[in-house]
């Protein structure tokens, strides 16, 4: 994992360099559909120019920065399509890029096919990518339609019917940890399998479940102290307009 200087970000930094100081904010670019070049622009200048809330990005920034951070207000409704874009694009990343990157270092890794270990850890892979498109689909199609039906709702864009039962604590209730078996997978391959003629293709691999990790621990904290807080709000505030 790169090290950063736990930067403390501020919304007239020039977004080049708070990039070069952390280049795995890229990645939190790209999720929020944000690309290079960044030219002179400060973080508030390309936020405005993609009609970002600029806390909503400090506030995701500074998790990438591993800074402990406080949003200088409450998020409103109107933040949580930003919020809902940066998760999709990320659920894209996982499963377009990196998953299948990992399953093919893992294939470079056993030149030998007749390696039982090689059997072993692709089926404990795909066994967990399973779980994990089951996760991401669960959000896909059920999560984010919900909570968009609620925006609409809100903003009273024509007739929108919500669920009669469903509501963010069914999210909470199936919100599994997805990263405690990459975790066994990264102490298989540092502790356990035997020693091969590859070790690029083992430590190219160690790094990229390290990639993985590192972005799905961030996903999961906005998911469970941005996203849920902020649709139990919304929840709550369409139930007193309604009674």
């Amino acid at each position: 994992m790169y090290q950063t200087a736990n930067l403390y970000l501020s919304p007239d930094m020039k977004m080049a360099e708070v990039v070069l100081n952390n280049p795995y904010l890229m990645l939190l670019l790209e999720h929020f559909g944000i690309s290079a070049p960044l030219q002179e622009k400060t973080i508030r200048e390309i936020c405005d120019e993609h009609k970002l809330h600029p806390e909503v990005f400090l506030t995701f920034a500074h998790l990438y920065n591993g800074v402990d951070y406080k949003p200088s207000g409450r998020f409103t409704y109107r933040e949580v399509r930003s919020i809902i874009n940066y998760l999709n694009n990320s659920h894209s990343y996982y499963l377009v890029e990196i998953y299948p990157n990992i399953l093919k270092l893992i294939q470079e890794m056993f030149q030998d096919k007749s390696q039982p270990e090689q059997a072993m850890v692709e089926k404990f892979f795909n066994n967990y990518f399973n779980e994990v498109r089951e996760h991401l689909d669960y959000e896909n199609e059920t999560v984010f339609p919900y909570i968009t039906r609620l925006y609409q709702k809100i903003e009273e864009r024509g007739h929108v019917n919500l669920p009669d039962t469903y509501s963010v604590a069914d999210y909470q209730e199936h919100h599994d940890d997805i990263e405690e078996k990459l975790t066994d997978l990264t102490n298989l391959l540092v502790k356990y399998l035997p020693n091969n003629d590859e070790p690029q293709v083992r430590r190219k691999l160690l790094f990229t479940l390290f990639e993985l990790d590192y972005d799905l621990t961030i996903h999961s904290k906005i998911e469970d102290q941005i996203l849920i807080p902020l649709v139990q709000q919304m929840e709550n505030y369409l139930s007193r307009k309604t009674t």
